[in-house]
């Protein structure tokens, strides 16, 4: 079974796998909110919502996963705000900050979400 899952992994990293537009590639804030704003009359506008949306939601999903609940500082409101309303709200943000589009995606996005619902502590 590891074999498998190793020859998996392998196979996912590969370059015939990395191919595809370059601005699927989030090297910066600014790579991922081109990515997130991509217009529907563009031919790769499904893809890149579903690369914006998978991006974002890993990052969030690791976050809560490997922080224990004492440390978070990000406390979304119950019921959380629907996916694509995060991700236009993130977006709209960042175009206002111009600073952060040569940081990391990751940061600049639990930036935006540590200020849209900090913990209460």
């Amino acid at each position: 079974m590891r074999t498998l899952l190793a020859a998996l992994l392998f196979a996912l990293a590969s370059p015939a796998f990395a191919a595809g537009p370059p601005q699927f590639q989030v090297r910066d804030t600014a790579d991922y909110v081109a990515l997130c704003s991509m217009p529907q009359s563009d031919e790769n506008y499904t893809s890149a919502i579903a690369f914006c949306h998978g991006f974002g939601v890993g990052a969030y999903h690791y976050y809560h996963q490997s922080t224990p609940q004492s440390d978070r500082f990000v406390c979304p409101p119950n019921p959380a705000p629907k996916r694509g309303e995060v991700i236009a709200g993130f977006v709209a943000w960042a175009k206002t900050h111009p600073e952060i589009m040569k940081q990391p995606a990751v940061d600049s996005i639990f930036r935006y979400l540590g200020g849209m619902w900090p913990c209460k502590q």
